[in-house]
């Protein structure tokens, strides 16, 4: 069942980031509410590549960002970035021409997370892969981890696709 509610959540992330960019445009996808506020866009981007990198790390397959879409979408950060502890000047940077690029993204990162599950055993879930904390984080955490994150960056990405589409003068 555990594994069923994770797939769950994950499809909800993935149909949540389509529908958060649909219809945006470039400018949209980059608006901050304020110069330290972060842009729609870089929220679905960094939502996305949390959930990739964490999961190519625990299933040991190859990171999309990494194997492609760095190169696709073109941001003018190192492959390696995530978003994790930038600065308002360096989301700042953020730049995307069209959102289907995170959508893409998203569904490539989506489609490794569902292989990962899949793959995933009863004895894996409690697999020890942060000692340094008490009690040590194990497979099952991390993984409500990645979701909790996620989630929580769709849904400010959400609030700022309602503040955009009041600037429209469009209420949703």
């Amino acid at each position: 069942m555990g594994v069923a509610l994770l797939r769950d959540g994950f499809d909800r992330v993935r149909e949540g980031v389509a529908a958060v960019v649909d219809g945006l445009g470039a400018d949209e996808l980059c608006w901050r509410v304020d110069p330290e506020a972060n842009p729609l866009g870089w929220l679905v981007w960094h939502l996305t590549r949390q959930q990739d990198a964490q999961v190519a790390h625990l299933s040991g397959l190859p990171s999309p960002w990494r194997a492609q879409w760095s190169e696709r979408v073109g941001l003018a950060y190192p492959a390696r970035a995530s978003g994790y502890g930038m600065s308002p000047d360096e989301v700042g940077r953020f730049s995307v021409g069209d959102g289907r690029l995170l959508v893409g993204y998203h569904d490539a990162t989506h489609d490794l997370t569902m292989r990962w599950l899949d793959a995933m055993t009863d004895e894996d879930w409690g697999r020890v892969i942060d000692p340094g904390w008490d009690p040590p984080v194990i497979v099952a955490v991390r993984a409500v981890s990645i979701l909790e994150d996620s989630e929580k960056h769709l849904g400010q990405a959400e609030y700022l696709r309602g503040l955009l589409l009041r600037r429209r003068g469009k209420a949703s």
